[in-house]
């Protein structure tokens, strides 16, 4: 086993692929959702990726999310993900540092759950995983998306600032483009700015896919100063853009599985060359999962990857391991 006596830190992961099966096919009885399949394994099917050759789109991809974020749109459902995701994260992959991402507008049915109580709920659920597993440091990000109007995103980011000393530690925006055309991300600026003048950490969806993904990361991280990027491997095929994310000392969030199984990268050779002109260019980056259970995958898998295809060796591994401890947005352990 590669780093088998460190503690990892994944920062990458949403919350909707976070959970095992078997305790969302669980929660969604509990709550009696209508399942278009009645078998456990059809459903399992259902709430993971689990044709090995991926799928054919992030739309596709998106269509998983709906039946994973409907599940987990109570309170009851939000708590025991949070909980489940933070305690299997470190019995079975010894994870240490762990930031779980989320939508709240995406699980409160339209608004017919309070908001605040579907964030109190994933905080009583981290509350109660942090005092299982004190070796773990682990938060919050809440996310806005790009299908949403201003003033939706701008609630999203007032809610992160209420919930801010409970262990809401970022935000991020994510979601399908609307129309599939470019996204313009300096309409989220003023929330943004609002969040980073609060202290909370900024991370960024950009640069995993699309014609204009590249050039959409440069925009990011001019107009936004991210702290972080959420995938962003288009800029490996750009010095000037790779020059431009180590001199904004902006950490990308790569995550190896999930990018090809969404047809992001074409294969492992492409895989390895995005890591290698990383490494080239002194662009920092973290490994991550974007989601272990709906990507049937888990971290000490991805590093196992890298490491197999000749991305990086284990010196490279602990490094990017190190550094997603240090570029966590959970300052302090215990909080």
């Amino acid at each position: 086993m590669l780093l088998p006596d460190v503690g990892l830190a994944e920062l990458h992961t949403h919350l909707g692929g976070s959970v095992a099966s078997d305790i969302m096919w669980s929660l969604a009885h509990e709550q009696g959702i209508a399942l278009p399949v009645k078998d456990y394994w059809a459903f399992d099917a259902l709430v993971t990726v689990s044709d090995p050759r991926g799928v054919r789109s992030l739309d596709e991809l998106d269509a998983i999310y709906h039946w994973t974020e409907l599940i987990q749109s109570s309170p009851l459902a939000v708590e025991r993900s949070v909980h489940a995701a933070i305690g299997g994260a470190y019995r079975s992959q010894r994870i240490t540092t762990l930031e779980l991402r989320f939508n709240p507008m995406k699980r409160n049915r339209g608004g017919e759950r309070d908001l605040d109580h579907i964030i109190l709920a994933a905080i009583r659920g981290l509350d109660i995983a942090r005092l299982e597993y004190p070796q773990v440091r682990a938060g919050l990000i809440l996310m806005m998306d790009r299908t949403f109007d201003a003033r939706q995103n701008e609630i999203i980011v007032d809610k992160a600032l209420t919930w801010s000393s409970r262990g809401v530690v970022g935000v991020d925006i994510a979601g399908p483009r609307p129309g599939g055309l470019r996204y313009d991300y300096t309409q989220v600026a003023p929330m943004v700015e609002t969040a980073r003048a609060a202290g909370l950490g900024v991370t960024i969806h950009v640069g995993e896919e699309g014609e204009t993904g590249a050039e959409e990361i440069g925009e990011v991280v001019e107009s936004l100063r991210p702290d972080r990027i959420g995938h962003g491997i288009l800029a490996a095929r750009d010095p000037g853009l790779m020059t431009l994310i180590r001199r904004a000392e902006v950490t990308l969030e790569i995550c190896p599985t999930s990018n090809l199984l969404t047809k992001a990268l074409a294969g492992e050779d492409e895989v390895r060359e995005t890591f290698r002109r990383f490494v080239e260019h002194d662009v920092p980056f973290t490994i991550a999962t974007d989601g272990p259970e709906m990507m049937r995958t888990h971290l000490r898998d991805e590093f196992a990857l890298v490491h197999r295809i000749g991305a990086l060796d284990e010196e490279g591994l602990a490094a990017a391991n190190a550094r997603g401890h240090a570029a966590s947005f959970v300052r302090h352990a215990g909080r």
